[in-house]
Parts: structure tokens; sequence; C-alpha cells
């Protein structure tokens, strides 16, 4: 079989029109097209499909043909790779974005409920003088009381104070300071400014007891509990 070019069948057609033309050029008087170094390599380096026998040209244009052919696939593979590709990131991206919005919205869900179990549990809460007034009270009745007027979160932390202070007695007195009632306020007589009942009704007492503890001093009864644990006096 003759030589083919490497470049394939559109290349040789190409250079067998441009050697016709070259010549024609010259028979003609007028200058070629491809100077003589360039037809000279052209010539030396490409086999004109005319040059070659008849019984192999089909197989040197089906040679050519699937050259190209594979060409064009390979770089159809490359562009399909590089658009998957680009798909599957943008994909991730939005996976990415779509699992921190749903975070966040679970934080914004969680925030929402605790807040609203907060005022539930403030308006919930009732004030010292929606107590009936009795001769005397049981720990028990006293305990209720301050459950009552309360937020549920803070109750324990109220109790373990009076607990330490008076062991919910709101008739405790000490002899030494006359510190008085369920809060040992001393002295006592400061209980007035949440009732003229301050010493026969626990409810007066609890309600001066809040105040004090939601006070600027300490905020809430948890934090003035977390005062007394340190300090053993609040």
């Amino acid at each position: 079989m003759s030589r083919i070019s490497v470049r394939g069948f559109a290349v040789a057609s190409a250079t067998a029109v441009t050697t016709v033309g070259a010549v024609v050029g010259v028979a003609s008087g007028s200058t070629p097209a491809v100077d003589d170094n360039n037809f000279e390599a052209a010539a030396a380096d490409t086999t004109l499909l005319a040059d070659i026998p008849a019984g192999q040209q089909a197989q040197v244009q089906t040679a050519s043909l699937t050259q190209q052919a594979d060409a064009q696939a390979s770089a159809a593979d490359a562009a399909a790779k590089k658009s998957a590709e680009e798909t599957a990131r943008i994909q991730a991206a939005k996976d990415a974005k779509s699992k921190k919005q749903a975070a966040e919205d679970k934080l914004e869900a969680e925030r929402e409920a605790k807040e609203a179990a907060e005022r539930a549990s403030r308006d919930s809460v009732r004030s010292a003088s929606s107590f009936s007034t009795q001769s005397s009270y049981s720990v028990a009745e006293v305990q209720a009381m301050a459950r009552a007027m309360m937020p549920a979160d803070q109750f324990q932390c109220f109790s373990n104070i009076v607990e330490r202070e008076s062991g919910w007695n709101y008739k405790a007195t000490n002899p030494s300071s006359g510190a008085y009632g369920i809060m040992q306020a001393l002295p006592g007589s400061k209980m007035a400014s949440a009732g003229a009942d301050w010493q026969t009704n626990p409810a007066t007492q609890i309600k001066w007891g809040l105040s004090y503890m939601n006070s600027d001093r300490y905020g809430s009864p948890c934090a003035a509990w977390s005062f007394w644990q340190a300090n053993h006096w609040y």
C-alpha cells in the first residue's frame, strides 16, 4: 500500500487541489499559490488519494472517517463529563443550602417553642391578692402559693432558699437578728411594701421575696440561689 498522510483523507484531498492549482499556474505564467519549498514539503509528506490504487481508496477513506469519528466521540465524552461534574457541583451546593436552612428552621422552631412555654408560664402566675385569707396555712399550702406565683422553672431555686432560711414557716423568727417570715427578711417590716398583712399572710411574704430576688440585685430566684450557694445568705 502507498504511504498515506497522517492528516487523513480531508488533508490529502486539499493537497491534491493545491497541487493541481500550482501546476496550472506555472503553465499560465502566473505566480504559484504555494511556494516551491512548501510545495515540495507537501509533496514529499503527502500521498494523494489519486495515487493510491483504486482498490485501496475505500480503505483510506474509511480510516480517515474513523479518525474523525473517534475525535468527535472523544470531544463529546469530555463535554459530557464536564457537564456532569458541573451538574453535580450545583446539586451539592443546593443540598448543602437546604441542610443549612433546615437546621436554622429547627433552631428557630425550638426557640419559638421555648418562648411560648415561658410566656404560658408567666401568664399562669397568680398574684398574692388572688388567694383567700386564712387564719393559718400549712407548709403544703404555702408551697402551693409559691408555685402558683412564679414561673415553673424558678420554683425549685426559690424553694431551695426558703428551705434553708425558714423551712417554709411563714411565722419563723430569728431571735438573734429579728429576721422574720419564710424569706427571713431583716427587718421583717421590710415586707410591708408588699402588703400590710406581711406578718400573717405567706402570699404577701412570697410577693416581697420574688420582688427582692427579681430586682437588679439578682434578676431571678435561680440567680439568687446561685449567690446563696456561694455565700450562704442572699
